[in-house]
């Protein structure tokens, strides 16, 4: 698989989706960048979800996912849904 060239922004929400997040991101959604398998949640890749679709969902949760707003901020919500975006792109 090829290395992906993320942006800056996207580097910073790949590591919020690795480490900062709690629960962390990965527990529940499968993402291959991140190596992630999580059954929970869907599939990131084959959802591919939009750069607002991962901000309203990471801010306000959806279904079963909790909401984070209150844990991240809005520039930490930004780089996590670039960082989702470009790496199912």
């Amino acid at each position: 698989m090829p290395v992906l060239a993320l942006s800056d922004k996207a580097l910073e929400g790949k590591q919020l989706f690795l480490k900062q997040a709690q629960p962390g991101c990965g527990v529940c959604h499968s993402l291959a960048d991140a190596n992630a398998r999580g059954v929970v949640g869907p599939n990131l890749n084959a959802l591919a979800p939009s750069f607002a679709q991962v901000q309203s969902a990471v801010s306000q949760g959806v279904g079963a996912m909790p909401a984070y707003g209150a844990q991240l901020s809005q520039s930490e919500i930004e780089a996590l849904a670039a960082y989702v975006v470009e790496a199912t792109r």
